[in-house]
């Protein structure tokens, strides 16, 4: 067992100090036990924590760090740019260059606006569909996270096409009730959805890689439906590539699977591991927004010049040739192998992946691609393979819903170390 001695005292002070001791409830370790881990630095796939522990990390701060930690030439223009100041308030020369960069590389928008997080570029598009529509009412997938904002915080009701029940405290059942919530990979349920309430759908939205609660694949298909059942009905198509845009491609799924949305939100990679989101669509959308247009939407530290320097030098060394083709070549090398000794073993475990992302599910050998699929009971597994992780020396983000990723840092040498050990903890997990 790995010491946790000091991180155990950090944590005691911390809930003192924040609801839970932390500032984002899934790293409480809740879900798979004992004292989350207070990390103390990184470099390359590595990172360590108070205790000293080193660990090679596959949750990369869930998915921004796609270069690894620390990367050299996005500290040094950290570094350059503080020197002028770390905020203005005001329009920057960095705004437009990586704007130009995104914008320029990115066929499937024509504008973009920078925000702080994921959260609010979601927000934002939300309300930017429903002001260029006059619609009201969204729809949603069961599965997919698109922030914490009201109108998202909405579960599945009691049928397959109804309206979403708040799932969580503090947001009023008014606001559920304009959130409608269907399952994923259900074409009648849709067509259904939009047949009974069609005039009144703003958009529907969606993870296309839905990564927030498991992988759950979609067909390319059903994707493709959406694109057609909303371009019929005057629906805005909502891609929420938060996770996925610059992850599996430079412009995302919408890239991967060659379909046009006709709202597109970005965070985590952009901002080169600060806090960064966009939204972008096309020009007649997008001016829309105010100044140009009336809906309202602002943001302080919008831009910021920092942020805007880090995922500068970030995106352009995932825009160099082959960058996503390499990455995607290690991380098959690296799933293989260990899908490979499971199915041998029959353990009854799946592992899914597109690009970088790849996904651990016990229960079952079969793909799952929808929320309900997924067996409460088998996260008890979960919670055992993840501390058999740690003391080999292995972090993943702490949940058993949460998704991996490689990175650039990630050797080949060092995946193949670590596939080896997660074979040993599956071993451990099925045998015993």
């Amino acid at each position: 067992m790995i010491s946790r001695k000091t991180s155990a005292e950090l944590f005691e002070t911390a809930k003192t100090l924040f609801p839970g001791g932390v500032n984002s409830p899934v790293r409480a370790f809740r879900s798979v036990g004992g004292t989350p881990l207070f990390i103390k630095k990184g470099d390359g796939c590595h990172i360590w924590d108070e205790d000293e522990n080193q660990f090679v990390d596959f949750c990369c701060s869930w998915g921004p760090l796609i270069l690894g930690h620390n990367h050299p030439a996005i500290r040094e223009k950290i570094s350059e740019t503080l020197k002028n100041g770390t905020s203005f308030g005001a329009p920057t020369r960095l705004e437009n260059e990586l704007g130009e960069f995104i914008v320029s590389r990115n066929p499937y928008i024509e504008k973009i606006r920078f925000v702080s997080s994921g959260t609010e570029a979601v927000m934002s598009g939300i309300r930017l569909a429903r002001g260029y529509t006059g619609r009201n009412k969204i729809v949603k997938f069961d599965g997919c996270y698109h922030g914490h904002a009201d109108s998202l915080l909405v579960k599945a009701g009691s049928g397959l096409a109804t309206f979403g029940t708040s799932s969580s405290a503090g947001v009023p059942e008014a606001f559920s009730r304009e959130t409608i919530v269907l399952p994923l990979n259900d074409i009648p349920t849709v067509q259904d959805c939009v047949a009974q309430h069609g005039k009144d759908i703003a958009c529907i939205i969606i993870e296309p890689i839905p990564a927030n609660n498991g992988l759950l694949l979609q067909d390319r298909s059903f994707l493709e439906f959406l694109r057609k059942i909303c371009t019929e009905n005057g629906i805005l198509l909502f891609f929420d590539e938060v996770i996925s845009g610059f992850r599996v491609a430079f412009s995302g799924a919408a890239e991967w699977y060659n379909i046009q949305p006709d709202i597109v939100t970005y965070g985590k990679i952009i901002g080169g591991g600060l806090p960064v989101g966009a939204y972008g669509a096309s020009d007649k959308i997008m001016n829309c927004i105010s100044p140009l247009g009336n809906v309202y939407q602002a943001g302080t530290l919008s831009g910021n010049p920092v942020a805007m320097a880090a995922g500068l030098v970030q995106l352009t060394e995932c825009s160099k040739p082959n960058f996503y083709q390499k990455l995607s070549d290690k991380t098959n090398s690296f799933v293989n192998v260990i899908s490979d000794h499971s199915q041998v073993n029959e353990y009854p475990f799946h592992i899914a992946s597109i690009g970088s992302i790849f996904w651990f599910s016990f229960g079952m050998q079969t793909e799952i691609r929808k929320a309900e699929e997924i067996d409460p009971s088998s996260m008890i597994q979960f919670s055992k393979f993840y501390n058999h992780l740690l003391d080999m020396g292995i972090y993943f983000g702490p949940s058993g819903y949460e998704v991996g990723f490689v990175s650039a840092a990630h050797d080949e040498k060092t995946l193949a170390e670590c596939a080896d050990k997660i074979c040993k903890a599956l071993d451990l997990v099925f045998l015993k």
